[in-house]
Order: structure tokens, then C-alpha cells, then sequence
């Protein structure tokens, strides 16, 4: 480093400048700090997530579908892998390791326990499924190839290789795309869930009823989008609707109301 009064050169341990006499002021460096630090929730491994294919194993099942299926099946598996991470010591997908801060916490001899919450606290909704747009997008990319080498196939003349590598592309890209349609539908259905609960932790501050109008302010939805989740609700048992004397729908939450009868001492 050098001297910040008259720049001489200083060497590591010297506490003066040799040539001013000013005395050397050094800077601790700040701890580096891993970002990302998980724990993998198979091995119990904490550290960073490491990309699919540095793992041997995984790159060398890239190597050998993709001698075996002429690049098909490498190109396919290379797609759907690329992003995701694993444990750097099992190979577990990073997607199930756990953080200090989730519910579950690490493990007591990890030394970085999860804080702990309140019994009170509300609880976070879990993240979203993906909606398998890229396995969508990437089937039916494979179909439209399939078609196009079956038939490239038949205008030449070429009744072997071509069909047969266009029906196996075809299967690929029809599994991939129900693959990623059947991931849109779990997401819908998560996404569904979670609006059912905020329905009901709503019913249970207003007394047990609701109307579609309450419903979407609290829940930023649309009219027609809070209607359909009402009536989708709506079994007749638990939820159950019915019109005013003001000719206004609302939905009543028998049980809620129930317990509300319950809890200051009215006979139900």
C-alpha cells in the first residue's frame, strides 16, 4: 500500500511511513459473506447451490443421451436442467434445501437457527408452483419439428430414419407439453387455494358474511373474478347464498357465524 500523505511505498507490517513519519491507517476488510447459504434437506450440506450439470454424474448422462439418441435426447435433457441448482455433495435439487429464516429452520448443530415466531403470526403463503411455460413453449417447438422431418420425410422419398425420428420427437414434444399443462394446472389450483383462505380470513372479521363487492376490494380482484370464486365456493353447506330484503347476494358462512354465537354467550 502506499502512504495517504506523501505516497511512499509501505510494506505489509510497518506502522509509519518511512519517509513522513505519518502513521499508516489500514482497513479491516469486511467478512465476505455467502449469498444464498441453504441446507440441503437431504445431507444436511450447508452452502450454495451449484449449476445442474457441474455435477459429474449429470453431465455424464448428458454425454450419453446425447450419443444414443443422435443429440435429441441430450438437447432435451440440457433444456430442462440448465437452470436448476443441486446440493454441491448429494445432487439433491436446491429447490428443497431449506434457509435459516423458513418455518422448518436448520438443524440444531448447524449453529444458525431459524428466528423464532410468534404463535400469532399470520402464515406466509408458499411460493407459487411454476406454470411450465418453457416446457409449453418447448413441446410444441418439439412437435412443429416432428412435423417437419416426417414430412421432409415423405416429399423425399425417405420412409425409415426421417418418421421414425419424427414420431420420437412428436412423443417428446406431446410429454413435454402435458408436462408443463399439467404444471399450469397445479399452479391454478395453488393460486385458487390461496384466495379460498383469504376468503374465509375475511368471513371470519366480518361476522360470517360477505358479498362479492367486499370480496373484491379486500382481495384486488376484479367483479366477475370475486363473483366466480364465490360461486365456486358456495356448496350450500358451509358457504351458502341468498338475497336480501334489498335484493342484494350475499354469501353466509354458517360456521363462522356459529362460532361467533359461541363466543359471546348467545344460544346458536
Amino acid at each position: 500500500m502506499r502512504c495517504s500523505t506523501c505516497g511512499e511505498s509501505i510494506l505489509a507490517g510497518e506502522d509509519r511511513c518511512p519517509t513522513c513519519g505519518a502513521v499508516v491507517e489500514r482497513r479491516r476488510r469486511a467478512p465476505v459473506m455467502k449469498r444464498n447459504v441453504r441446507q440441503c434437506a437431504r445431507c444436511g450440506h450447508h452452502s450454495e447451490g451449484v449449476p445442474y450439470f457441474r455435477k459429474t454424474g449429470h453431465l455424464a448422462l448428458l454425454v450419453g443421451l446425447s450419443v444414443f439418441t443422435y443429440g435429441v435426447g441430450g438437447l432435451v435433457y440440457y433444456a430442462r436442467c440448465r437452470k436448476r441448482q443441486v446440493c454441491p455433495n448429494c445432487g439433491l435439487a436446491w429447490e428443497h434445501s431449506r434457509a435459516p429464516g423458513d418455518p422448518e429452520g436448520w438443524d440444531a448443530g448447524s449453529g444458525v437457527p431459524a428466528p423464532v415466531q410468534s404463535v400469532s403470526a399470520p402464515a406466509r403463503d408458499k411460493p407459487l408452483p411454476p406454470s411450465g411455460i418453457g416446457r409449453r413453449v418447448f413441446g410444441a417447438g418439439l412437435g412443429v419439428m416432428a412435423t417437419l422431418i416426417i414430412t421432409a420425410g415423405i416429399a423425399g422419398g425417405m420412409d425409415g430414419p426421417p418418421i421414425v425420428m419424427g414420431a420420437f420427437l412428436g412423443m417428446g414434444g406431446s410429454g413435454m407439453f402435458l408436462w408443463g399443462w399439467r404444471a399450469l394446472q397445479e399452479r391454478r389450483q395453488a393460486v385458487l387455494q390461496i384466495l379460498n383462505r383469504k376468503v374465509l380470513q375475511l368471513a371470519t372479521q366480518r361476522g360470517g358474511v360477505l358479498t362479492v363487492t367486499e370480496v373484491a376490494a379486500e382481495l384486488d380482484l376484479s367483479l366477475e373474478a370475486a363473483e366466480k370464486l364465490m360461486i365456486g365456493m358456495d356448496d350450500g353447506f358451509r358457504v351458502r347464498s341468498d338475497i336480501s330484503d334489498e335484493g342484494v347476494i350475499y354469501y353466509e358462512f354458517p360456521e363462522v357465524v356459529h362460532q361467533k354465537k359461541l363466543r359471546s354467550g348467545k344460544p346458536a
